[in-house]
């Protein structure tokens, strides 16, 4: 009899002190940390499937990853046992069955980012590992134009870093939308059916180019169109950007 279970978390995390999601030898990850005591639980080695492997300093809301197990321990209870051993940067919200073919990345339909600029002269000592602080205030119409033509379905070349193991560029972008400034505070959500390496920072650090005037909408457009990731903006650092949801 085949006692196999998949099983299904929603983590939150704050990726500040983690090189990524991703295990990997000799550093601290997210993965590593929750497979290694995982395993203290259940007794079984712990392989977590990820709807998508956050970077260093990147955070998460809702990451959602499963995995494959014959333990007897309930969802629930695994739940509790977790976050009594895991540090207190990492949480387990949900714990629960799901079908054996269900797969955190790609079952996924779609994901959404949200990156955060604090737009001010003055920094904010307890917001400085969760935003992109800018002293000089941007122009936001500008922006807002920007990001609107980033919707639909696109080839992001041009904002996708090397080292991305996605062959196919284009990617369909249900939701770009700009929100504030409120106290400073300017707030990107993207939405798509998928993300390339680096997409969203780099599509921030592009954005933020123009907000800055060193290019007009149009010349964010013909970088766009361009297909060439060398004629867009810097990327965005990491401690903005946070995975906020998956859709499945």
């Amino acid at each position: 009899m085949d006692d196999k279970k998949n099983i299904r978390f929603i983590l939150e995390y704050d990726g500040s002190r983690y090189h990524g999601w991703q295990r990997q030898l000799g550093a601290t990850t997210i993965q590593g940390i929750t497979e290694e005591k995982l395993q203290m639980m259940t007794g079984e080695p712990a392989r977590l499937i990820a709807s998508g492997r956050t970077d260093a300093g990147v955070h998460a809301l809702n990451q959602v990853c499963n995995f494959i197990s014959e333990t007897k321990i309930d969802p629930s209870s695994l739940q509790r046992g977790l976050n009594a051993l895991l540090p207190d940067d990492i949480l387990i919200k949900r714990a629960e069955y799901v079908p054996l073919d269900f797969h955190a990345m790609y079952s996924a339909k779609s994901k959404t980012y949200e990156y955060r600029i604090l737009n001010r002269k003055e920094p904010d000592i307890f917001l400085r590992s969760y935003v992109w602080h800018l002293e000089k205030i941007l122009d936001i119409e500008t922006m807002q134009e920007c990001v609107s033509s980033l919707c639909g379905k696109n080839d992001f070349s041009s904002f996708r870093s090397s080292g991305s193991g996605n062959r196919n560029p284009v990617r369909e972008m249900m939701r770009a939308e700009l929100h504030g400034p409120d106290q400073g505070l300017l707030r990107f959500v993207f939405e798509a059916d998928g993300f390339l390496r680096h997409m969203v920072r780099n599509i921030v650090g592009s954005v933020v180019a123009a907000g800055q005037g060193k290019m007009r909408f149009e010349q964010f457009w013909e970088i766009f169109q361009s297909k060439d990731r060398r004629k867009a903006g810097v990327k965005a650092p990491p401690q903005g950007l946070f995975l906020v949801n998956v859709e499945y």
